[in-house]
């Protein structure tokens, strides 16, 4: 998988549960309609580990089959949509992207 990775503060006016109830509502009807897009993994972030982590809301992990479809799914009106949307919110974002690689998993069951 080539994922994009979101990591997002909310605006300065709103609270943490309205952000988080429009990622995962408004914001997410548009973003189901990205072309190729074949995973998407959110967190609500509820806490921080450490002070120089602090000021976080929530992390999305939008997962293509490839960096190209990646790429046009970047290009696409779908993706203009939901910039659209965003507008000028004011909140601030870590948008990174990179190849998966899974580390570790257990199966259902075991222990």
């Amino acid at each position: 998988m080539y994922n994009l990775v979101l990591l997002a503060a909310r605006p300065p006016d709103w609270t943490h549960e309205r952000f988080i109830a429009w990622w995962r509502g408004d914001h997410a009807e548009l973003t189901y309609r990205l072309p190729g897009l074949r995973a998407w993994r959110h967190t609500e972030i509820d806490q921080a580990l450490e002070p120089r982590s602090e000021g976080w809301d929530g992390l999305s992990v939008l997962s293509f089959d490839s960096p190209e479809d990646l790429k046009a799914a970047l290009a696409s009106q779908e993706w203009a949509d939901a910039v659209a949307q965003v507008g000028d919110m004011k909140g601030r974002r870590i948008a990174v992207m990179g190849h998966e690689a899974e580390m570790f998993t257990t199966e259902a069951g075991t222990a």
